[in-house]
């Protein structure tokens, strides 16, 4: 019994002249990067613009990525498996752009000494009109052969960012005034700097001066517009940028070059940024295989989180994908997606849907327990017949605690090479908690979530653009 999809041939002897076949396939933006890739043709014309950038003109299609349609039918379908190209000419008459629909189509004209066949070659658009024309010669097979169609390996692309999308959004919006706490160095400066170019934040610097005005030297910065409040202990300074916050006089706060407990030391304590919630910091990931962003929390703050600590971390998660636009499907994660009572994450994550479900966490949908690949993955979850909103949906996983989900958020940035960016949530005001480690993307991404953080949080909606006139009343 078949059961695999086969594709089979037609041999030199069995080819007649008339004997046609053809194929239909339209071009899309993939296409040409994939192209380019394996062509190393870069060439501006037939590749589309970057990300944010206005279009100069539609791109074009190499002209031999469509003369290399023709290898598809001729390898295929007509003669099919075995087949060996001799000769190939083409006549471009007109130009492909992304969205075109194709039929390319091959027609046998003369069988030569064997195993020697002429085929004539054309690809036409849906609307009739002629894009090439030419003339193959080909070896055509001299015995039948019938096989699997073969499965390729899956290629990943990194075919639309998202991030992005948050930069240019949050910088619409007026520029969010933020104590930078201790930017004494290159990389805890730059950061900063570049986010108040993009019209992000209004940065207000505390720390040394003298080693503020130095890593400025070496980046070839004017300092000389910011105002730099003159602290050199670096717990001092944490607790006067906190206090600076409550004061009105900034509405976030952002790591520097300082240890990460000498400024959350400052946020949690008695005069610090408390809001009746535990803290939690969210990692926010661009990754390759996934239409929405991912959050992923907690894996830098709470260590070993109880139950009612958990309640606290999901309601963030929650509250920041509301802040970023996104509808919150919540995965509580566990090794397994069944209860066990010797599992306590198991039991933790079916309580908290349960929370969810009687109006005790707000604002998404929560399941648990999960594991990652049936959270993650539909036909994991079907597979296992799981049935809920949630499993395979998953944008926001809670891990059962730090070390798995400091490991999953690494995995997912340096081995899928997801593109990565965090904010701390639950406090009375967005905290940056940057790494050395952040390259400048990540450090634009943290600011734009903390401007559309802070808008969520005052107006009760995410922003999701406008005009000046709105943006002068807020």
């Amino acid at each position: 019994m078949k059961t695999a999809k086969t594709i089979s041939n037609k041999t030199y002897a069995q080819l007649q002249v008339g004997d046609t076949a053809s194929i239909e396939r339209g071009c899309s933006e993939r296409d040409l990067f994939l192209f380019a890739h394996v062509s190393g043709n870069t060439n501006p014309l037939m590749l589309p613009g970057e990300e944010g950038a206005k279009p100069v003109e539609t791109p074009i299609a190499p002209s031999m990525w469509i003369g290399s349609l023709i290898s598809a039918v001729l390898g295929n379908i007509l003669p099919g498996p075995g087949t060996l190209y001799r000769q190939q000419n083409f006549e471009f008459e007109s130009r492909v752009h992304v969205g075109d629909r194709l039929k390319v189509t091959v027609t046998c004209k003369e069988k030569l000494e064997p195993p020697k066949v002429v085929f004539e070659t054309l690809i036409v658009k849906d609307n009739g009109e002629v894009v090439c024309k030419g003339r193959a010669v080909v070896d055509a097979p001299t015995r039948n052969v019938e096989t699997p169609e073969r499965a390729l390996p899956t290629l990943i692309m990194e075919e639309k960012e998202q991030f992005p999308h948050l930069i240019a959004l949050a910088a619409q919006l007026p520029a969010l005034k933020t104590v930078v706490v201790c930017p004494e160095n290159r990389n805890s400066l730059g950061g900063p700097l570049l986010a108040w170019e993009k019209g992000l934040i209004e940065p207000i610097f505390i720390g040394d001066p003298e080693r503020i005005v130095a890593a400025a030297k070496e980046l070839d910065a004017d300092l000389s517009k910011f105002q730099i409040v003159d602290e050199r202990n670096h717990r001092a300074a944490a607790v006067k940028a906190v206090a600076m916050v409550k004061a009105g006089e900034a509405g976030a706060v952002m790591k520097g070059d300082l240890h990460s407990d000498d400024l959350l030391a400052a946020v949690v304590s008695k005069d610090g940024l408390r809001a009746g919630r535990r803290i939690s910091h969210v990692f926010v990931l661009d990754t390759l295989t996934l239409d929405d962003l991912l959050f992923v929390s907690d894996a830098a703050i709470n260590i070993t989180p109880d139950l009612l600590t958990k309640v606290d971390i999901v309601q963030n998660a929650i509250d920041l994908a509301l802040a970023c636009g996104v509808e919150p499907k919540v995965g509580v994660l566990s090794a397994v997606e069944v209860i066990n009572p010797a599992i306590t994450s198991t039991l933790d994550a079916a309580v908290l849907s349960k929370m969810a479900e009687r109006g005790q966490i707000r604002g998404g949908v929560v399941d648990g327990p999960l594991a990652m690949d049936n959270a993650i993955d539909i036909d994991a979850a079907r597979t296992k017949g799981i049935a809920s909103l949630v499993a395979g949906r998953a944008n926001v996983l809670i891990a059962p605690n730090l070390e798995s989900g400091n490991m999953l958020a690494k995995e997912l940035t340096f081995v899928a090479h997801a593109e990565a960016a965090g904010l701390v949530v639950g406090a009375a005001a967005p905290v940056m908690l940057t790494s050395r480690a952040d390259n400048e993307k990540a450090r634009l991404v943290s600011c734009a979530l903390a401007q559309l953080y802070a808008y969520w949080r005052k107006n009760g909606k995410a922003f999701a653009g406008a005009s000046d006139k709105v943006l002068a009343a807020e």
